[in-house]
């Protein structure tokens, strides 16, 4: 769902990605039919890449990139 149409709980959502980013990514669109799991998702995505962790955020970063490129993943 575009962010101009977001209402309830998915608008929190859609506004705190665009605080976050500045934008809200395709990503999180394509979630969006269930804001639920798009919020679980996100706090997942949260917990592996700014939660503890023996790797730096670069390095999971840098791990992210790769699975997403061998994956053909373009968002």
């Amino acid at each position: 769902m575009p962010p101009r149409d977001a209402e309830g709980d998915l608008k929190v959502i859609y506004d705190a990605a665009t605080q976050r980013a500045g934008r809200v990514f395709n990503i999180l669109r394509i979630q969006s039919v269930n804001p639920a799991v798009l919020e679980s998702s996100m706090r997942l995505y949260q917990a592996i890449m700014i939660g503890p962790s023996p790797l730096t955020r670069v390095e999971r970063e840098a791990m992210a990139v790769v699975t997403s490129r061998v994956n053909d993943c373009f968002y």
